[in-house]
């Protein structure tokens, strides 16, 4: 199996310098290539196509989201997940709509940042946790103005609870997920034993192709089959 190969797009030499030690202790990951600003980055990323793009937001030229915004328009089969310090709203929003499969806060200790470039390899949309929660809170319910689109909206869920094989009962567990609930605070909404419960989740995580509840709560809500 070949390696995940990854461009870093990132303006300090340190941050750079601690994420290419990351990366070269990781089995399977090769760093090919490094950009310190957003056209560079545009640019690399069409000459050497990687697996993934490790992009910062605050970058020189052009920043993040417009350099994401460019290499998708493109086509490219690059997945971009940001690194950055930036959690505002704003930012989360801004890199999302530009098409980033994951948003990862320099923070992360090597582990997680291991686990989301293999997440989004696979395509997985990986989000760290803190703008995983900011995501489903800023998610509005549908307005009096929004129902003529509620038909598209359910018939795209409707489509992609059955590609990934959802029963009623796990996506009635599903919506508890997106509300927070704990195993045993699962079996007891629902009257079913927490053996019940965990291996639910257990399935609706397999389905999904996540790796955690919170990753299951956004793809839920990204894809319309539970809304706030």
């Amino acid at each position: 199996m070949s390696n995940i190969r990854v461009l870093l797009v990132e303006d300090h030499t340190m941050v750079r310098m601690g994420l290419q030690m990351v990366i070269d202790k990781v089995e399977g990951i090769e760093l090919i290539g490094e950009a310190e600003d957003g056209l560079t980055g545009v640019e690399m990323a069409l000459e050497l196509k990687p697996d993934i793009i490790l992009m910062d937001i605050g970058l020189p030229e052009i920043d993040g989201i417009e350099a994401t915004t460019k290499i998708k328009s493109q086509n490219l089969p690059s997945k971009i997940l940001m690194f950055t310090s930036r959690d505002s709203e704003e930012d989360v929003f801004a890199a999302l709509k530009a098409g980033a499969d994951g948003y990862i806060m320099k923070g992360a200790t090597p582990d997680q940042i291991t686990s989301a470039l293999k997440a989004v390899n696979e395509g997985t949309a990986w989000l760290d946790p803190a703008i995983a929660k900011m995501v489903l809170k800023n998610v509005a319910k549908p307005s009096s103005l929004q129902k003529k689109n509620d038909f598209m909206l359910h018939k795209t869920a409707g489509k992609f609870i059955s590609s990934c094989g959802l029963t009623d009962r796990e996506i009635e567990v599903l919506a508890l997920i997106v509300e927070g609930l704990t195993n045993p605070q699962i079996a007891e909404r629902l009257f079913i034993t927490r053996a019940t419960a965990k291996a639910h989740v257990h399935s609706i995580l397999q389905k999904l192709c996540v790796s955690d509840r919170t990753q299951a709560a956004v793809t839920a809500m990204r894809e319309g089959i539970v809304q706030l």
